[in-house]
């Protein structure tokens, strides 16, 4: 979003620096800025409020040395790798990019799958969770939409390897279109 704001405000306004949120480069180093922010800052508060609400994980007594040490570990802590890996995509990526859509896709599908994990965990009381089959369902069910979107879309950059007919050396030839 900060990226079409600072595009608009470069254009119409002329507004010095924000030419820099055309460079990838630039969006990159503010992305991982704010995610590592994210992860530290609100990663603590989100384990704390966790913890309140009794989210810990609940372990069996199999009588092993230490894995009393687990009890009490917040489940739904992928929230804080979601948050900190959307919220700066979301701020600083061109969202025209197919790369870019795909990797939200697939962040909120996988992340998905482990809520429900977690959900039927805690709040339905059932020990395994999301049974297996159904999490390998959900995931090659994404890998069948990222694939087809990667074969059938045409901003997808292809590489393949080919031989010059005059030297017989390998030669990269790419063909698709870039849009970073």
């Amino acid at each position: 979003m900060l990226y079409y704001l600072f595009d608009f405000l470069d254009k119409t306004y002329d507004l010095p620096g924000a030419g820099l949120f055309q460079f990838i480069t630039f969006r990159a180093a503010l992305a991982v800025i704010t995610s590592l922010l994210i992860a530290t800052v609100w990663g603590k508060k989100i384990i704390k409020i966790l913890q309140d609400k009794q989210m810990g994980e609940t372990i069996r007594d199999l009588g092993l040395q230490g894995q009393s040490e687990k009890a009490g570990t917040p489940t739904m802590g992928g929230l804080i790798i979601i948050l900190a890996t959307l919220v700066p995509v979301l701020l600083f990526a061109k969202l025209d990019n197919i790369y870019v859509i795909l990797l939200i896709v697939t962040t909120l599908w996988m992340g998905a799958i482990g809520f429900l994990d977690d959900y039927l965990k805690k709040f339905k009381n059932d020990k395994d969770g999301l049974p297996g089959k159904f999490k390998v369902i959900g995931q090659v069910g994404l890998g069948v939409i990222v694939g087809a979107t990667m074969f059938f879309h045409s901003d997808i950059t292809v590489k393949t390897e080919k031989l010059d007919p005059i030297t017989g050396q390998e030669m990269v030839n790419t063909t698709g279109s870039k849009n970073i």
